[in-house]
């Protein structure tokens, strides 16, 4: 019953990071954290996002920006990697207290480097990569804090949903490589992060019709709504 929960909302949360271009690590990191626990939760969720971020590669291959990918992989992949490592030797309730002060955090920085970040350069990307990579490997999801960096750079729509995601695939890609590598990513944890992006996958391909509809005021307030659910969830769950 956990997992067809699970892969319920890995469906809905594909067709919204599918629209928004992200969100669907912050609609289910809570329920994993809370079937299989927080521990499990964010290797699971890093083989799920891999998947997801292909999927939407796919959806907008033909406007992906491959230097903005570069500039943001360069060093966002190797921070990655450290952050997952740090991420292994903290206790569970520590996890699930750093990824919920983080999204609560993220829906007024997100309001703030919207505001802040314009004109961005490649080198603004990779110094955004290499801040956002160490984040992502100790959270389940920093997508929210890398919308305004790309959006930032110039990019909207499409544009902006596949270049985000081929630079989020380079950073998810060496977080699963480090959880396998040390030993956190078992067969059954590999598995299950398999069904998840599957899910995640076809929601991420019905979702491209909607994409050109949707108005950046509704994007916004989609965003701070997950933020704020997801946060305060995983809050209560370590209080608790």
């Amino acid at each position: 019953m956990g997992l067809l929960l699970i892969l319920a909302i890995g469906l809905v949360a594909g067709v919204v990071s599918g629209v928004i271009g992200t969100g669907s690590s912050i609609m289910l990191v809570p329920v994993l954290a809370y079937v299989y626990g927080p521990k499990e939760a964010v290797p699971i969720m890093a083989v799920a996002a891999v998947m997801a971020n292909v999927s939407r590669i796919l959806a907008w291959w033909r406007e992906v920006d491959g230097r903005a990918v570069a500039a943001y992989a360069v060093s966002g992949v190797p921070a990655a990697a450290l952050g997952a490592r740090t991420m292994l030797v903290l206790p569970p309730r520590a996890v699930d207290l750093a990824i919920g002060a983080f999204l609560l955090a993220m829906i007024p920085a997100r309001r703030w480097l919207a505001a802040n970040l314009i004109a961005l350069r490649l080198s603004h990307l990779a110094i955004a990569g290499a801040a956002i990579g160490f984040l992502t490997g100790i959270v389940a999801s920093t997508g929210p804090a890398s919308v305004p960096v790309f959006i930032g750079y110039g990019l909207a729509k499409g544009a902006f949903i596949g270049t985000e995601a081929a630079a989020s695939l380079a950073i998810y890609a060496t977080k699963t490589l480090t959880f396998q590598g040390s030993g956190a990513l078992p067969a059954d944890d590999l598995l299950k992060g398999l069904c998840v992006g599957a899910s995640l996958m076809v929601g991420a391909f019905a979702a491209k019709p909607f994409v050109l509809r949707l108005a950046p005021e509704t994007f916004r307030h989609i965003m701070d709504a997950l933020l704020l659910a997801s946060g305060t969830s995983l809050l209560w769950g370590a209080a608790g």
